[in-house]
């Protein structure tokens, strides 16, 4: 039986043959992308596992291991925005552990650096970068220490006089092979966390797996009508329902294997381009874009299976009766209850709006789980809302085209909708992802500094609340920086050992920097003295602030001789330039030389981390975007085309009847349109709702209006889908000509 059924799979000829290669396109699709969305997130944890090492030296590690104690000592760096972790090292015996990518620790005046860092050290001046780095380059780090070919870290040789000096540097005999159990501000491999990948995981899954399983039972529904006359047929002369059951599933698991065979070389070829992707802020090794063996095993059994069940379903009626066919009647109604899924996720989102749940895991369980049942409620509704939409519509025309096609809708709104269904997700999730990222953005746009304050250098300890301050800045280092082209100010951000100008309330670490009035103002985004003060306190926290310049601020006069405040230690030196690159960089260098323990930061450094967990949910939506509508877009013009297909005897006997090749034209085209633009706007406001609900009960923000980029998108996207329903119209007149009425 199934040596006959693969014999019939492909006899019809051309026909056959095309609606093989179809369904087994569609499916090749919808594997490869399924397949590189896992890939994805296996490379997320195989980047988090080759950053681990930079754990090494944290707080909570306790190392017991008998071999020669490794000096350590980890900090960051930037350049241009881009951050540079840094860990100097020291041996102390010829057993001192090594870190990942070195077959031996550099020695004192080495260093070895990433490839990316390497790459630029070389491309620009060395007054900007390169002299921060002691000595000379001894190679490359390997990439087993590199989550990214992105990646910019360096480790560097030093004596263990110079290291032992630094703030938070430690012993250490073993290298950290993962993220600990509590982390202060010194984890700097912890990457993202487990409750992040599992939220993309989710995310993606959600977003991009419905489309795409949408789009694989769409086209396995191609022709569907045209089987089922061949099936009943065989029925009527002795065929059992198993029989045609084995031949319907015979026929979709062709198709279905080779479509997912091709699939796995499509999820191949696809993966550069994947790799280059900064999903999480960064791009991927390619080697990283691997399966898992239960992950290739689940998708490569899973689809063919998934297929022949969805064939035996759809061919249900044929195999409880041979008349089944030619004996068609109306489809029972869509009952309102299809609304109670959508509802209930908008309310479990709702419910969280001041009752947020304690803990990370807790949020993304509640929150996700509101997202798949409001994107699961939008499909189960989505022919209920068809059916009511072409009733309302039937009792307000009298046109015979829209007549026509709202009776068919009314009649039989779950296959109307099934052509848009996956359209209908991609606006919700379009319309969801944009509205949460704009309104963070927007919220937290100051992360990226005031465009006066972003012409700052900020040299500081580690904790700008760190006791730790330097004796005395030297006359020749102030003299090297206000030579740099392109320097406008520098004023020395002096201790408060009696906390004068502190408040009451606040702890003595709290209390203000002292600044002379002479200095401030060659800086005035810090703000101005009282007239005639000589001495001013200003808050620690202003000289790293991300809001807007303070210019009109005037800072309280403390009554502190200006001689003895110049004569107190430094906690901070905040520098002002015209804005360059190369005036910022090299005083970052100047400083950072002076006094290596210290951080040399410009004021957007402080949000890097910050824009750069934005950029990756921003990457995320664009992949999100780039493949939902897309796929939303082939499976509206398959199902288009299989709806033609399938109905092409009844109208080549309407045309045979006297009906213009217009009218039958417009009927289509209403058919589909007119779900398409009702349930997408159910989507549209569904993604506002959701979306405002996750924002204020997460964030406490408010819903923030998508912008122009979103409305343009919105409209390209409702225009070519009618473009497309509009490109498959022509198509009417070549399969509806007087042979397909006589051998239907």
């Amino acid at each position: 039986m199934i040596l006959f059924s693969l014999r019939l799979a492909v006899s019809g000829g051309r026909e056959a043959v095309a609606r093989l290669v179809m369904i087994a396109a569609a499916v090749a699709i919808g594997v490869g992308l399924l397949l590189s969305t896992l890939a994805g997130v296996n490379a997320i944890g195989k980047a988090n596992e080759r950053q681990h090492w930079m754990n090494t030296g944290t707080k909570s590690r306790t190392d017991t291991a008998p071999v020669d104690p490794l000096w350590w000592y980890a900090h960051d760096d930037y350049y241009q925005g881009r951050r540079i972790f840094e860990v100097d090292v020291a041996a102390t015996g010829p057993t001192s552990p090594v870190p990942p990518g070195l077959d031996r620790l550099p020695a004192p005046g080495e260093y070895y650096a990433s490839p990316a860092l390497a790459k630029l050290l070389r491309g620009v001046p060395g007054v900007q970068l390169a002299d921060r780095l002691p000595g000379r380059s001894a190679g490359v780090l390997g990439d087993a220490a590199l989550p990214s070919p992105d990646t910019l870290t360096v480790i560097v040789g030093r004596t263990a006089e110079e290291v032992a000096a630094a703030p938070r540097a430690t012993r250490v005999t073993t290298i950290a092979t993962g993220v600990p159990a509590e982390c202060d501000s010194d984890c700097y491999g912890e990457g993202v966390r487990g409750d992040a990948m599992t939220l993309i995981l989710s995310t993606v899954a959600g977003a991009l797996i419905f489309p795409v399983l949408i789009f694989i039972g769409t086209a396995t529904r191609l022709s569907a009508a045209t089987r089922e006359q061949r099936f009943a047929a065989m029925r009527l002369v002795g065929a059992t329902p198993g029989q045609i059951s084995v031949v319907s599933a015979v026929e979709s698991t062709v198709a279905s294997v080779i479509g997912t065979a091709a699939g796995f070389g499509l999820s191949y070829a696809l993966r550069p381009l994947v790799a280059a992707v900064p999903f999480t802020g960064d791009r991927f090794f390619a080697g990283d874009l691997g399966l898992g063996a239960p992950q290739a095993l689940g998708v490569a059994l899973g689809v063919p299976v998934a297929a022949a069940l969805a064939a035996r379903l759809a061919l249900r009626r044929v195999t409880i009766s041979p008349l089944g066919v030619s004996r068609r009647v109306t489809p029972k109604p869509p009952r309102a209850w299809r609304l109670v899924p959508l509802a209930l996720g908008l309310v479990e989102l709702g419910v969280f709006v001041g009752h947020r749940p304690a803990t990370t895991n807790g949020q993304t369980a509640a929150y996700l789980t509101g997202f798949l049942l409001v994107m699961l409620g939008l499909v189960v509704a989505g022919p209920w809302l068809t059916m009511a939409a072409a009733r309302a519509v039937a009792r307000r025309t009298s046109r015979p085209a829209a007549l026509i096609a709202v009776r068919r809708l009314a009649d039989d709104p779950k296959a109307g909708f099934r052509s848009v269904a996956g359209l209908v997700l991609a606006l919700f999730v379009t319309t969801a992802t944009v509205c949460i990222i704009g309104t963070i953005n927007d919220n937290r746009g100051a992360l990226s500094g005031d465009p006066k304050t972003r012409a700052s250098v900020v040299h500081t300890s580690r904790d700008i609340l760190d006791p730790q301050a330097i004796d005395r800045v030297s006359d020749g280092l102030l003299a090297d920086a206000r030579a740099v082209p392109g320097f406008r100010g520098l004023a020395l951000a002096h201790t408060n050992p009696t906390g004068v100008g502190r408040d009451p309330a606040d702890p003595p670490r709290f209390a203000p920097a002292l600044v002379l009035c002479s200095e401030l103002a060659q800086v005035p985004v810090l703000g101005h003295c009282a007239p005639g003060a000589s001495v001013a306190a200003v808050p620690v926290f202003q000289f790293v602030s991300l809001r807007a310049a303070a210019e009109e601020q005037e800072w309280p006069a403390v009554p502190v001789p200006a001689e003895e405040v110049a004569g107190l230690p430094v906690k901070m030196i905040y520098a002002t330039t015209d804005g360059s690159s190369a005036a910022m960089e090299q005083l970052r260098t100047l400083f950072t030389r002076a006094y290596p323990t210290y951080q040399a930061r410009m004021v957007q450094d402080w949000g890097t981390a910050f824009q750069k967990e934005l950029a990756g949910w921003r990457q995320l939506a664009d992949v999100v975007l780039l493949t939902t509508l897309p796929i939303a877009g082939c499976s509206l013009a398959v199902s288009v085309v299989a709806g033609l297909s399938d109905r092409r005897r009844p109208f080549a006997m309407l045309r045979l009847t006297g009906a213009p090749l217009g009218l039958l034209q417009r009927v289509i085209g209403l058919e589909s349109a007119l779900p398409l633009l009702l349930v997408s706007g159910v989507a549209i406001g569904t993604g506002f709702a959701a979306a405002a609900m996750f924002l204020k009960s997460q964030m406490e923000y408010d819903l923030v209006s998508p912008g122009a980029v979103y409305y343009g998108l919105t409209a390209f996207g409702l225009v070519a889908s009618l473009g497309i329903i509009a490109s498959t119209l022509p198509l009417l007149k070549r399969i509806t000509g007087p042979e397909a009425a006589r051998n239907g």
